[in-house]
């Protein structure tokens, strides 16, 4: 197996290369880069490895701009000493993500997991991880989302669309809530979302709601040709139609 790592910190460079041949003595590791001019110089006149290891925080700056900067056609596991780099990490062809400091078992398992995917699956596997991120980033091919990924505590998760009972805008954050009632902050303004969801499924019905069919309790008269919804899972607070959106918002379910 040839490596590459990408790493800043010397130590802590050939600290991974030495885990790595203990584990699979046969590989080789190509080179130990450690800046992201290195890297790009390197990735532009050297063959490609079968996999790297990739440090996100860089002296020059976050390893991303090397993906900008060159077409990388292999697996990547990245390793950081932070936790919010999880999303931009698999919109490359992220295998694992492992947090420092490093332990020996966890990157046993992550290259255990690249050498499982490299049987025949990776190329489906990183393309379904790229369909996650497609929906996540900016659509799918039928320009609806058909999920979300999350974070939910040290993790990353997805959660469908169809599990998503509506979208809250509170306190200049939107929020994913889902039929269990959990809710999640998204990177998204509820503009963003309008465009990007199924408008058979979901309405937008003000400017702090958009909600699923499926969420819709009740619907109530309200002052001035408005209507009232209340929600399943409930809101703390009223959610009301303006009298300009009560027709549309009737046809969509349907009435």
């Amino acid at each position: 197996m040839r490596i590459v790592i990408i790493e800043d910190e010397i130590f802590a460079a050939e600290a991974l290369q030495k885990i790595i041949l203990e584990l699979r003595p046969e590989t080789r590791i190509m080179a130990k880069l450690p800046s992201i001019e290195e890297a790009v110089d390197w990735f532009g006149s050297n063959e490609m490895p079968e996999l790297i290891f990739c440090d996100i925080h860089l002296s020059d700056g976050s390893s991303f701009e090397i993906f900008k900067q060159v077409e990388i056609k292999c697996p990547v596991i990245f390793t950081t000493a932070y936790n919010e780099y999880a999303i931009e990490a698999f919109k490359v062809n992220s295998v694992d993500y492992l947090l420092k400091p490093l332990k020996k078992e966890e990157i046993l398992k992550a290259i255990e997991k690249y050498e499982e995917l490299r049987q025949d699956t990776f190329s489906e596997e990183l393309q379904n991880l790229q369909n996650l991120l497609q929906a996540q980033m900016g659509g799918n091919l039928n320009n609806t989302k058909s999920r979300f990924m999350v974070k939910s505590g040290q993790s990353i998760k997805t959660i469908p669309s169809k599990e998503v009972a509506y979208f809250l805008a509170e306190d200049g954050i939107v929020l994913l809530v889902n039929f269990k009632g959990n809710r999640f902050a998204v990177n998204y303004t509820l503009d963003e979302l309008d465009r990007q969801l199924d408008d058979k499924i979901f309405f937008r019905a003000n400017r702090q709601l958009i909600v699923n069919i499926r969420a819709v309790k009740e619907v109530h008269p309200y002052f001035k040709g408005r209507l009232q919804l209340r929600l399943e899972p409930a809101s703390e607070n009223d959610h009301i139609i303006s009298n300009n959106k009560a027709s549309d918002f009737k046809q969509w379910l349907d009435l």
